[in-house]
C-alpha cells in the first residue's frame, strides 16, 4: 500500500470523519481511493469541488454525485442547553473534541471547532441537539485546505486521548486487582485463620489422646452429641485393638 498516495488523498478530504462515504473516517475512504475500490464522488461534505480536485489529482475523470447522495450546507451543531441532561454520549462521538461539558452537566459546542459531521446528533436521547446552516461564503482552498489540517490534528489527538484513557483505566483496574489479590492458598478472613487454627488444635489433641474439653461456643445438646460420637470411637477403637490382640482380620 502506498502510504504517500494516501497520505495525499486524505489531504484534499474535508477530516469531518462522518462516516457519509460508507467509510469510517477520512483516511479508510482515502485507502479505498488510492487501492481503486472506492469511487471519488462519495464525499458529501466535500462537495463537488472535492470531487474535481481528487479527479485532477489522480489523473481520472469527473464523476458527479449520485442520485442518493444529499449535499448540505455547511453547518454547525448547537446544543440547546435548557434540554441537555449531562448524558456525555455527544461528548464521546465528536472526533474532534469540540464539545464542552462534562457528566450531569450541560453542554456547549465549541462552534470553531465543530465540522459539521452530524454524529453528536443521533446520540442524543433527549434531542436537543441541533444543525445549524452556517452563512454562505467562499473560501478559498488554502482556507479549506488549513481547516481540514486542523480537523485532522484534532482527530488524531482525539483518538490519542481514548488510548491513553483506556490505558489508565487498565493501570487502575490491574492496580485495583493486584491490591485485593490474596496469595493461593491463603486464608482470606481473620475468621477463616481462626478455623484453620482450631482444626489444627483439634488434629493435635486426637493425636495426642487427649479429649476435647467443652467451651462456651457449644450448647449442651452439641456437646452431647460430641461425647456420644467420642465414646463411639473409643469402642471402635478397642475393638480394632482386640482384633489385633487375637489375630482376627
Amino acid at each position: 500500500m502506498n502510504d504517500s498516495l494516501i497520505d495525499s488523498i486524505d489531504a484534499l478530504l474535508p477530516q469531518t470523519q462522518c462516516g457519509k462515504c460508507g467509510y469510517s473516517g477520512c483516511r479508510p475512504y482515502a485507502e479505498a481511493i488510492a487501492n481503486k475500490v472506492a469511487d471519488i464522488n462519495l464525499c458529501p461534505p466535500g462537495g463537488e469541488e472535492g470531487i474535481r480536485e481528487l479527479a485532477n489529482f489522480l489523473g481520472v475523470k469527473f464523476k458527479p454525485f449520485e442520485g442518493n447522495i444529499v449535499l448540505k450546507p455547511l453547518s454547525v451543531a448547537f446544543i440547546d442547553e435548557s434540554l441537555c441532561i449531562g448524558c456525555t454520549l455527544c461528548l464521546q462521538a465528536c472526533p474532534v473534541d469540540a464539545i464542552s461539558g462534562a457528566s450531569k452537566q450541560m453542554h456547549t459546542i465549541i462552534a470553531p471547532l465543530c465540522t459539521g459531521c452530524e454524529l453528536c446528533v443521533p446520540p442524543c436521547p433527549v434531542d436537543c441537539i441541533a444543525m445549524l446552516p452556517l452563512p454562505q461564503q467562499v473560501r478559498s482552498l488554502d482556507a479549506k485546505h488549513a481547516a481540514a489540517k486542523t480537523a485532522r490534528e484534532r482527530y488524531r489527538f482525539h483518538l490519542e486521548r481514548i488510548e491513553r484513557d483506556k490505558r489508565e483505566k487498565s493501570g487502575k483496574l490491574a492496580q485495583k486487582n493486584k491490591n485485593t489479590a490474596k496469595p493461593i492458598g491463603a486464608p482470606e478472613t481473620d475468621d477463616a485463620r481462626t478455623l484453620i487454627q482450631a482444626a489444627l488444635d483439634r488434629a493435635r489433641m486426637q493425636a495426642a489422646g487427649i479429649k476435647q474439653q467443652n467451651t462456651e461456643q457449644l450448647t449442651p445438646a452439641q456437646q452431647a452429641q460430641i461425647d456420644e460420637i467420642e465414646s463411639r470411637r473409643a469402642e471402635a477403637r478397642k475393638l480394632a485393638n482386640s482384633d489385633k490382640v487375637t489375630g482376627k482380620k
